[in-house]
């Protein structure tokens, strides 16, 4: 297991852009307080462990910067990548609001500040604010579409040129676009593209040669460039 290495820092959410799913950032000064207070503000290097499945809930971490993959392994050793979440999403809530065991592992792609809050002052901060649970709640149904969307993405849709042109969109999706193109660092094998999109690596080698060759997109190294964004939404939408 890779180690969660982790440098404690001491900064302020005050300036912070992210919103965090309009979760806590956007909740009236005198709540923002109390939730500041009970923050600790960690740097951790990429490939660290934030928690693992049947991990207890120790509280919730509120990712401000980089990205976290999400995965789950069946008994015989399969790994399939859930999601990548971004900067400004919230990891742990399902598991820190129910008491339960994490159903999955939460491992950084890149370096990331992370904050996190105790899973008994979270709930004491819930009980005291009805406005802060009323969002928590919300988040939760969000949470739910998220996976109703993953279900019907890798079960129900066979093609892989499709689900992979989607995932290099929701991927490239907050970064700037120039006259050559969208330009980003993708951090994962294609062995990993395929445990997100539910193909093998041999597959998405393929269909990643078959959009270079129409000019979509290209793959070098951890060098995503999107060419031709409109074309890929045609082949993410087909």
């Amino acid at each position: 297991m890779k180690a969660s290495i982790r440098l404690d820092l001491n900064e302020s959410c005050n300036a912070c852009k992210l919103g965090c799913a309009d979760l806590f950032c956007n909740l009236p000064p005198q709540w923002l307080r109390p939730l500041h207070a009970i923050k600790h503000t960690s740097m951790y290097p990429e490939g660290a462990v934030l928690f693992m499945e049947e991990q207890t809930p120790q509280g919730i971490l509120v990712l401000c910067k980089g990205r976290v993959k999400l995965s789950m392994t069946s008994a015989g050793g399969r790994t399939v990548i859930l999601r990548i979440v971004r900067a400004g999403e919230i990891l742990g809530l399902q598991a820190v609001v129910s008491g339960e065991p994490f159903q999955v592992t939460a491992e950084t792609l890149e370096p990331c500040r992370i904050n996190f809050i105790n899973r008994e002052e979270f709930l004491r901060f819930l009980r005291g604010h009805a406005e802060a649970s009323i969002r928590v709640a919300k988040q939760l149904g969000s949470d739910y579409h998220i996976a109703c969307e993953l279900i019907r993405s890798m079960v129900l849709s066979r093609s892989v040129p499709r689900k992979l042109a989607k995932f290099l969109l929701e991927w490239s999706n907050h970064e700037q676009e120039v006259k050559t193109g969208t330009r980003t660092k993708l951090t994962l094998t294609h062995e990993e593209i395929g445990h997100i999109i539910g193909s093998t690596r041999e597959t998405v080698t393929r269909a990643l040669a078959d959009l270079k060759s129409r000019q979509l997109a290209a793959l070098t190294g951890s060098t995503l460039v999107i060419r031709n964004k409109a074309g890929l939404e045609q082949v993410a939408n087909a």
